[in-house]
């Protein structure tokens, strides 16, 4: 039997990654096709975790918690490949009202910086943490990254 757990769980700062096959785009908002059923998560420096949670939970959790999404819109930037002999394209945009419907994730966006296109293929979407709810953290997933940091 093990342990029981000797502190709370705490909480730190996300940023969290979509990956999708495509998106289109039109009258304020893009929509990211075949998106990932698992959107990516890490923070920076001193905790360095990495975790995954369902997109569906992402989208659940938008206005959870003081300062949520809701209440404080995240920035968020756009990476797509542009022609095939251009390097890679950004849009930063603020994010609202996300809906998933399957595999399809709209949102309402504000361009603040670059062009939103009608249609392209793959794209990431990285999203800012401001404005998020501090994520949990198990404590067993603390102990795992410190063992694995002690055997480097």
């Amino acid at each position: 039997m093990s342990p029981e757990p000797t502190s709370q769980p705490h909480e730190f700062e996300a940023l969290y990654v979509q990956s999708a096959q495509g998106v289109t785009s039109g009258d304020g908002s893009f929509t990211l096709h075949g998106v990932a059923p698992a959107t990516l998560m890490f923070s920076d420096r001193p905790e360095r975790i990495v975790g995954h949670l369902s997109s569906t939970e992402f989208v659940d959790g938008w206005g959870d918690g003081e300062n949520s999404f809701l209440d404080d819109p995240p920035n968020a930037v756009l990476s797509f490949l542009g022609a095939e002999d251009e390097m890679p394209e950004d849009v930063v945009v603020t994010l609202r009202n996300p809906r998933l419907e399957g595999e399809e994730l709209t949102y309402n966006v504000n361009v603040l910086e670059g062009d939103l296109p009608n249609a392209t293929g793959p794209c990431s979407l990285f999203v800012d943490p401001i404005g998020r709810p501090l994520s949990p953290v198990s404590v067993a997933g603390v102990r795992r990254r410190s063992c694995r940091r002690a055997r480097r």
